[in-house]
């Protein structure tokens, strides 16, 4: 019995090349029980006259599977399912039954319920996404990437890819942050006080874990990264909250009986305020007085596009109180959960023995992969193209902002992907960003952001990282009618 010609197609929104297409096509045929042992397959002429492509791709689709033994050829007869091809198991889903154990008594902490925003899945669906975080795909050098990730799978690699480092890191990468992206942002360190992380969120979350506990006292920014204030939640500290201006963490606001500071002064997390030299001096004598340590979360910095950023805060750190964490995934694209967390060698040293504990360490393939991006010089390159379209993006924005005469609350004095936007009084920007959905307009409600006593609904983020310079304009006149009619 042969398969039917008409039973294969190319899926246009598919990935990959059109050889790996048509294996992925068929493989899934078999194992999905479609295309039985010893059915005929269309030849390569009809197929590939029917998908409109080449001979010779169909032909290559076909050797491989043929050495992947899901098919067999016999002579010129064809190609035929292989006798051994993969079964499909003959399943049938059990019966769900009612569990005997009561998970609301069992669990001794829910992670879930509140209003933690999530990112929409399928926000690339969108035709005007002011999502923030997001990779674009027209920016990211996926040539050079893949490059370095074949390069980092050969055998001069091997055990890079294949050990398991235990506590360690990549060596290459620890040296090339050593002496290349830290000396940046006026950071000396010993491969010693560097510790590879799974992005910013999991160094954050490694020193809420090894400093604060129910006896003691967090003070961080308001309104702030949600994600690491519902990190501290969970901790069980004292959380302070202090209001942030124009300049960011006020210090003279920091209690005295604060034990550790999180803070994002270079680019404060949500509202961009960049905060000057002056206080950032103010800030560092704050916790020397009252014996505070002070977590910096140096993110997005690579996009200072507007001028050359303030040094990190951890560069004028002359005691070993401030922790510093900086991210990869935020500069290249956020799957790839890489960041680094730099710190007095006794912290650090508990830090590494906590990751080990948890997950041993992010994976060797992918820290060698960035290590080689990043040494060959595509990082860079990428940053600085990068830089260039966010500025002529922030150009077009402001533009349109000014057009429709939306209010700007924080711009970021240096760059960066965002801005931080404020409506007026009254106005609930969560029921704007839903009824923004129809019209195929994302944006961000900054509500989310503010403590639980001090939520503010006016107030909303514009990320400009992941849309087209020409549908800024249009997108934002969405967004002001849906303002002026809310």
């Amino acid at each position: 019995m042969a398969i039917s010609v008409d039973t294969f197609f190319l899926n246009p929104d598919a990935q990959g090349t059109l050889q790996a297409q048509i294996q992925e096509m068929i493989a899934e045929g078999i194992l999905s029980g479609r295309f039985r042992v010893g059915e005929k397959l269309p030849s390569s002429r009809k197929l590939a006259l029917h998908l409109g492509i080449s001979r010779i791709t169909v032909t290559m689709a076909y050797t491989e599977l043929l050495a992947n033994d899901y098919l067999t050829s016999r002579g010129r007869s064809g190609y035929y399912v292989s006798q051994t091809a993969p079964v499909p198991p003959s399943y049938t889903p059990p019966v769900q039954s009612e569990d005997a154990v009561d998970w609301g008594h069992m669990l001794v902490r829910s992670f879930t319920g509140g209003d933690t925003p999530k990112k929409a899945p399928d926000w690339r669906s969108y035709k005007y996404p002011f999502i923030y975080g997001q990779a674009d795909p027209a920016l990211f050098d996926h040539a050079n990437w893949r490059l370095c990730a074949l390069r980092a799978l050969g055998q001069k690699d091997f055990a890079a890819l294949t050990d398991d480092y235990f506590d360690q890191d990549d060596p290459l990468l620890i040296e090339y942050i050593a002496r290349h992206t830290l000396p940046r942002r006026g950071v000396i360190a010993r491969p010693e006080q560097i510790l590879i992380t799974l992005g910013a969120q999991n160094a954050l979350w490694m020193a809420g874990q090894l400093l604060l506990n129910r006896g003691r006292k967090a003070t961080i920014e308001d309104p702030t990264y949600y994600t690491m204030r519902d990190q501290l939640h969970h901790v069980g500290c004292q959380i302070d909250y202090i209001p942030v201006d124009r300049d960011g963490l006020p210090p003279q606001e920091i209690a005295e009986d604060t034990d550790v500071i999180f803070c994002t002064p270079s680019h404060q997390a949500p509202t961009t305020a960049t905060m000057p030299m002056p206080r950032r001096k103010e800030l560092l004598q704050r916790a020397r007085d009252i014996d505070a340590v002070i977590v910096e979360d140096d993110y997005e910095f690579e996009m200072s596009f507007l001028g050359a950023p303030s040094p990190a805060l951890k560069s004028l750190d002359t005691d070993g109180r401030v922790i510093y964490i900086g991210s990869f995934s935020k500069s290249l694209f956020p799957g790839l959960r890489l960041g680094y967390m730099v710190g007095s060698e006794a912290f650090i040293r508990q830090a590494r023995a906590l990751r080990a504990k948890v997950l041993r360490h992010p994976p060797g393939h992918i820290q060698r992969t960035v290590a080689y991006f990043l040494s060959l010089g595509h990082y860079d390159a990428q940053i600085r193209r990068t830089a260039k379209v966010l500025h002529d993006r922030r150009s077009v924005i402001e533009e349109a902002v000014n057009q429709h005469s939306l209010s700007i609350s924080g711009v970021g004095v240096y760059g960066g992907s965002s801005l931080w936007m404020q409506a007026p009084e009254g106005t609930d920007m969560a029921q704007v960003a839903q009824d923004l959905k129809p019209d195929s307009v994302i944006i961000e409600p900054g509500a989310p952001f503010f403590s639980a006593g001090n939520r503010q609904h006016n107030f909303y983020r514009l990320g400009y990282s992941s849309i087209s310079a020409s549908r800024i304009t249009p997108g934002l006149a969405l967004l002001a009618k849906a303002l002026q009619q809310a």
